[in-house]
């Protein structure tokens, strides 16, 4: 199946930056940020730099990529994956629309044919870009699916897969079938507070089970690659870790809520919290993301 073939068989914003400990403006102008490129199996690896994990797909027929974080370090994404693929880079896919993982995409403009991204999630980058006036630093999908997308490259099947609304109300499961590796994007920040998007259409109940049919779709000895980690734990993991980080979103919904019942405003369960009750694993900043969108969400604020 030659390019064109593969793509016309198929029917940023920044507003998550805030959360990322990025170096300062000086400190990127002289010190670029390191990148590498790890391969888990079949060609399926995944590229860190700086922003959400970078997930590829290089065979025979040439390179896929997910998601471009930064145009800091899209640009090294860009000339690995052509070295690794000479036949080229066909199609960039998005898992969602926040900045540390869509403004790269600029990078690939004349690179690859197309972007596809979940339908919603195009909405979020086109309706943020004008918020943010950074229109002119887009590369918007050209191609959009609603639930389900699949389709074969080379030896690889990959399917797109959207189980409602989670981290945004746009986020796709990235699955490369063969090699039984399901890319997460922010779906699953592991051992890290997440950022939950409530002006995206986010929401916590509904990422609980999103999670759930996850686990559902696929199997036991699946390899998950995730936007982010804590520092000292890996991008990579297995279904125990969507199980944990279920765990943790229930856990937090549960503490506010009994929070709530009990007469605290929202300031006051912030102050008071460093900790979530029954998911201690997840430490370190940004507590207060997870707190406020769980009152948000409870009490329909």
């Amino acid at each position: 199946m030659n390019r064109r073939e593969f793509l016309e068989s198929s029917s940023a914003t920044l507003v998550g930056v805030a959360m990322l400990r990025l170096p300062s403006l000086a400190q990127q102008a002289t010190t670029p940020p390191a990148t590498a490129f790890n391969e888990i199996r079949r060609g399926v690896g995944y590229f860190t730099g700086q922003g959400g994990t970078i997930g590829y797909l290089v065979n025979g027929d040439g390179a896929i990529a997910v998601d471009s974080q930064f145009p800091a370090t899209a640009g090294a994404c860009v000339e690995g994956l052509k070295q690794k693929a000479p036949k080229g880079i066909d199609l960039l896919i998005n898992t969602h629309h926040h900045g540390d993982h869509s403004s790269g995409n600029i990078s690939f403009k004349g690179i690859v044919d197309h972007v596809l991204a979940h339908e919603n999630s195009k909405t979020n980058q086109q309706q943020s870009a004008v918020k943010n006036k950074t229109e002119d630093k887009q590369l918007y999908p050209d191609q959009t699916y609603s639930d389900v997308w699949c389709q074969s490259f080379g030896k690889e099947n990959i399917c797109l897969h959207y189980f409602g609304a989670g981290h945004t109300n746009g986020d796709s499961l990235v699955q490369l079938e063969k090699a039984n590796i399901v890319h997460l994007g922010d779906l699953l920040f592991n051992r890290r507070h997440p950022f939950v998007d409530r002006s995206a259409g986010a929401n916590m109940q509904s990422w609980i089970t999103v999670l759930d049919k996850a686990l559902d779709k696929f199997n036991k000895k699946t390899t998950y690659v995730f936007g982010h980690a804590a520092d000292g734990y890996n991008v990579k993991g297995t279904a125990e870790d969507l199980k944990a980080f279920s765990n943790y979103l229930e856990k937090t919904l549960q503490y506010v809520e009994t929070n709530v019942k009990a007469g605290k405003s929202k300031d006051e369960i912030i102050a008071s919290t460093t900790t979530i009750p029954g998911a201690e694993e997840w430490k370190g900043d940004g507590i207060d993301r997870p707190l406020t969108a769980a009152y948000e969400e409870l009490t329909k604020k």
